[in-house]
């Protein structure tokens, strides 16, 4: 096949296995962070058991991720992203282990909640870092394959992080959230040493502007935003592919919290959290599991059809997930569901990767992912705002799953006709228009594929 003949190649190429080696390291300890924020925000004793509680603890946790956007990206395009995955993952040994003293001296209060906001801030910073780096080691067909393995298996090495957790909190009854915080700390301290193995240079940017302080920089933030946006405006693809991601995350986030109630409201009773951690840790498997499906189906299904196409078969199979629990709601069916809505999910979220990054120059690129980040996050805001109107505190209902089942069709309705060529320089609107009405899954001669969304 020829996705694993491209696999073999990608493992071969020295500088993507290093840049992959800080993306899983990293990622793990992400994993160890995440479970012991998950245990204390929605599965503790009297906390985050109504639909109200969930959604206002997603909101303090997701709110500040779409404040750093637009600072990691005139940043990225600023700053050796080399240096920022090195510094970035320092910083989060730092606080970390802030956050383990404020926790035994303090426990749960303000320093907490602000250290906590800060690390996993400093987390989507240090992602889209990596995702602006990836084209610089990888190019051409080959970007594909790394989009599918590098975000997959990092999301997989989250996973395993969060399982990892779990076993130290089982092990150490009596120390487990402060012994897997420590553990996290030395997991990020490894992901900053990684870095040191890529030249000062070897992930760009090449072009970074000159002169000026950290003041004029931040004074610039808003002007260096509005021209990312006006260049991914331009270029066409890039917009079309971030507006239907920003669809997939909200309808993922409201299926996200209805796990979340479902778990511990239904599939276990309301006051056993216990047993609520554990169905909602099967069902994160589920979804796991149809992330890495999706790795490994994207390519293949990348040599017989274009991105835009596999993003609208996406679109469809999501809704197909969601039909099937409007239909009924068992153990099987939220498993099932899980599986169906994380290929979906994933596998739209590799096709958009690769045409942001095919499709936006080097210099806008982190400014492009900053904006990336930002609706990534405020769509599961407001997924969450949704979801505290609409659902019950059992978290199911027939007539929310079947409007988000609706939602996604409709989105794959207008996806498929949305154009599929970006305006290039010098070429008009028109030309465009012409050009997209002709346009079918095709490889450019240079072995590029031509940029479709």
């Amino acid at each position: 096949m020829r996705a694993l003949r491209e696999l073999k190649v990608l493992l071969r190429l020295r500088a993507f296995r290093r840049l992959f080696a800080i993306r899983l390291t990293s990622q793990f300890g992400d994993g160890l962070i995440q479970f012991g924020l998950a245990a204390l925000f929605f599965f503790s004793p009297e906390k985050a058991s109504t639909a109200h509680g969930v959604a206002a603890a997603f909101a303090v946790l997701l709110a500040p991720f779409t404040i750093v956007g637009p600072w990691a990206g005139v940043f990225l395009d600023r700053w050796r992203r080399r240096q920022v995955l090195l510094v970035g993952n320092l910083l989060r040994v730092v606080l970390t282990l802030l956050l383990v003293w404020a926790m035994a001296v303090a426990g749960e209060g303000v320093l907490v909640y602000v250290l906590a906001l800060t690390i996993l801030s400093i987390n989507r910073f240090l992602l889209a870092a990596l995702s602006a780096a990836l084209p610089r080691v990888v190019d051409g067909e080959l970007l594909v394959t790394a989009n599918s393995v590098a975000p997959t298996l990092g999301a997989g090495a989250a996973f395993l992080g969060a399982a990892a957790g779990v076993l130290l909190h089982r092990v150490l009854p009596t120390g487990g959230p402060n012994g897997t915080l420590v553990a996290a700390a030395v997991v990020f301290l490894a992901a900053s040493l990684l870095p040191l193995r890529l030249a000062a240079d070897r992930l760009g940017p090449d072009h970074r502007p000159t002169g000026g302080e950290i003041v004029d920089q931040l004074r610039h933030l808003a002007h260096g935003l509005a021209d990312g946006a006006r260049h991914v405006m331009a270029r066409r693809t890039p917009a079309n592919a971030l507006a239907v991601m920003a669809i997939h995350r909200f309808i993922y986030g409201a299926m996200f919290i209805a796990a979340i109630l479902v778990s511990r409201n239904v599939l276990a009773a309301p006051s056993d959290t216990d047993a609520g951690f554990a169905n909602f840790a099967v069902i994160l498997g589920a979804s796991a599991v149809g992330f890495g499906l999706a790795a490994v189906v994207t390519p293949v299904v990348h040599e017989w059809i274009s991105p835009h196409r596999w993003i609208a078969l996406c679109l469809v199979l999501g809704a197909a997930s969601q039909l099937l629990l409007t239909i009924t709601l068992t153990r099987t069916t939220m498993l099932i569901g899980s599986v169906l809505l994380g290929l979906a999910v994933q596998g739209g979220k590799i096709a958009v990767d690769t045409i942001v990054q095919r499709d936006t120059d080097d210099e806008y690129r982190g400014r492009a992912f900053s904006l990336y980040d930002m609706l990534y996050n405020s769509a599961f805001v407001a997924a969450a705002a949704l979801a505290a109107l609409v659902l019950p505190d059992t978290g199911y209902s027939r007539i929310a799953f079947g409007s988000l089942a609706i939602a996604y069709l409709v989105a794959a309705a207008w996806f498929t006709r949305t154009r599929v060529r970006p305006i290039l320089d010098g070429t008009t609107a028109a030309d465009n228009t012409t050009a997209a009405d002709n346009t079918t899954a095709a490889t450019a001669p240079d072995g590029e594929l031509t940029a479709e969304a």
